[in-house]
């Protein structure tokens, strides 16, 4: 069964997405994912900071 996230304070770095929810056990989590066609890169960190430092640093391989 998929869950259904509300993301807030989503920001855009490039073409990764960064955004903050709450999972299901109530803890705050944040995301970064690759809006670019076949990437496929999405991970999910415990901080803030570390999502936004892997938007930063993402490149894509698909050209």
């Amino acid at each position: 069964m998929s869950t259904n996230r509300r993301f807030r304070r989503v920001v855009r770095i490039g073409p990764v997405q960064v955004a903050t929810y709450n999972d299901n056990r109530g803890h705050e989590k944040h995301t970064a994912a690759c809006t670019a066609p076949r990437c496929g890169f999405s991970t999910d960190y415990d901080s803030r900071a570390a999502a936004e430092l892997a938007a930063r640093t993402h490149r894509c391989r698909v050209r």
